[in-house]
């Protein structure tokens, strides 16, 4: 992993690394149009040179709560967009810093972080921006129902 480029975002006061190539491109996130019945870490849908993306609200996605109060959120207007299985996605996150480099291999995520983290992060590791949660895209784009249905599946 050392030497490899990490895009880093904020996601609820923590710092998160994706694998750049992951990350194919960061948008200004336009309308977010909401989808019925989609699940709550679902925004909606927004369009990217009419191509449609699904929005996944990154917090949500995680099992966080924002304590009945969503404006008390602070969101980027910008968002990150992925693909995985085909499908496009961005997420939204409270910002987007920069792209750095790897600075050591993934390690434990410490204690203390909450089993959300635990569940959708692949590791801690060392950046040239700092240390960064390495997130596990496929885990996150899953949503909390999944998560928590794998790992009562594993018990």
């Amino acid at each position: 992993m050392t030497g490899d480029l990490l895009v880093i975002l904020q996601i609820a006061g923590r710092r998160c690394a994706l694998d750049a190539l992951q990350v194919k491109s960061v948008i200004e996130l336009g309308a977010v149009t909401p989808i019925p019945r989609a699940p709550h870490w679902i925004a909606g849908i927004t369009a990217l040179r009419s191509q449609a993306l699904t929005v996944i609200d990154c917090r949500r996605a995680i099992g966080l709560s924002a304590n009945g109060s969503d404006a008390a959120w602070p969101t980027d207007h910008r968002a990150a967009v992925v693909s995985d299985g085909g499908h496009s996605y961005a997420l939204l996150v409270d910002g987007i810093e920069d792209i750095t480099t790897a600075a050591g291999e993934v390690g434990q995520v410490p204690g203390g972080f909450g089993a959300e983290w635990t569940k959708v992060a692949r590791g801690m590791i060392e950046t040239m921006a700092g240390p960064a949660l390495l997130m596990d895209l496929s885990a996150l784009l899953t949503g909390p129902e999944a998560q928590r249905s794998e790992i009562e599946a594993a018990a």
